[in-house]
């Protein structure tokens, strides 16, 4: 029986010291570390690739998630609009594939061929990558803007305020942050809270 409560007790300070390491991730104004991941095309994708962006819309989301599901147009329509003006949509997917296989490289390249992404989908092999951001969930947004000490995190959190209902949005985060940075405006709300799954790990 000690040895059970011991084992538990391992277990809770793990898991309890995982979830402070997600909460630790970026916060706005800090600078981004570049990464280096597999994009479902094979190639490897880092964000010192787009030697011409201004920045960056970085949006964590998985294939298995519904509020995922819910945004996918709607960040493929983020992506037609802002990549050509220098804001790209970098989705990197960061589930564990063991507990959640729906999301493997596979299902990854059989997603994005279906609904035709136009933006790279990358995955977080070993699961660096999302808790140096902090990420939560998916779909979980990163702005970041190209500044002289490298990529300034500009804005956190949600694409917009209805998952359910993209007719019935009244607020597009994402979308009112990036056009701030390209008008040269400050942003007016720079951290939301994300809607969706919690990522797998």
């Amino acid at each position: 029986m000690k040895k059970i409560k011991g084992l538990l007790a391992i277990v809770a300070i793990v898991v309890l010291s995982g979830f402070g390491t997600i909460s630790n991730g970026y916060k706005v104004g800090d600078i981004a570390s570049d990464f280096r991941l597999k994009n479902v095309n094979g190639n490897m994708v880092s964000l010192s690739d787009y030697n011409d962006a201004n920045g960056f819309i970085v949006i964590f989301t998985s294939n298995t998630c519904p509020y995922s599901v819910s945004y996918e147009d709607r960040i493929i329509a983020l992506d037609k609009k802002y990549a050509p003006k220098g804001y790209p949509v970098i989705a990197i997917m960061p589930n564990n594939t063991t507990m959640q296989p729906g999301d493997n490289m596979e299902a990854m390249q059989r997603r994005a061929q279906s609904k035709g992404f136009t933006f790279p989908y990358l995955i977080d092999e070993g699961q660096k990558i999302y808790p140096q951001y902090g990420a939560t969930k998916t779909p979980q947004v990163y702005i970041l803007q190209k500044t002289s000490a490298g990529n300034q995190v500009k804005y956190i959190g949600a694409i917009d305020d209805n998952y359910q209902d993209a007719s019935a949005v009244q607020t597009k985060y994402a979308e009112n942050a990036v056009e701030s940075l390209l008008s040269g405006q400050p942003i007016k709300v720079t951290e939301t809270r994300a809607i969706g799954c919690s990522i797998k790990f």
